[in-house]
């Protein structure tokens, strides 16, 4: 996957873990930014938890990088002042990228039964 990923994402691997939580939260649709730390959370079964500086820093980040975006759109009254983002296609092509990474590292440890499963 890491050779499809465009040449200036490459360097971004392995993802730091707030960036990775971050993508993968959005990976199913648009959130804001209470809905991505909660997300966070359940995505690592709580064992990874960020604040709101965190967050925040990482989304401009991102937004900067241009692996996400914010959405602009007609939101209730009560949701107005809430900005939500979605991720982007080269966010979501990084994403894919670090899960494949991930995925081939988890098979290598076990096959050297470093880990419970059955060998590939």
């Amino acid at each position: 996957m890491k050779r499809n990923l465009p040449e200036e994402l490459r360097p971004l691997l392995p993802l730091k873990p707030a960036v990775f939580y971050v993508l993968f939260a959005l990976s199913d649709g648009e959130k804001h930014g209470y809905a991505i730390m909660q997300e966070t959370s359940a995505l690592s079964d709580g064992k990874f938890r960020m604040g709101p500086a965190t967050l925040y820093t990482t989304l401009q980040r991102l937004l900067d990088s241009g692996l996400i975006e914010e959405v602009v759109g007609s939101r209730s009254a009560e949701d107005s002042r809430r900005r939500y983002y979605r991720l982007k296609g080269n966010g979501k092509s990084l994403l894919e990228a670090e899960l494949a990474r991930m995925d081939s590292v988890v098979r290598l440890a076990r096959r050297r039964k470093l880990v419970p499963g059955t060998a590939e």
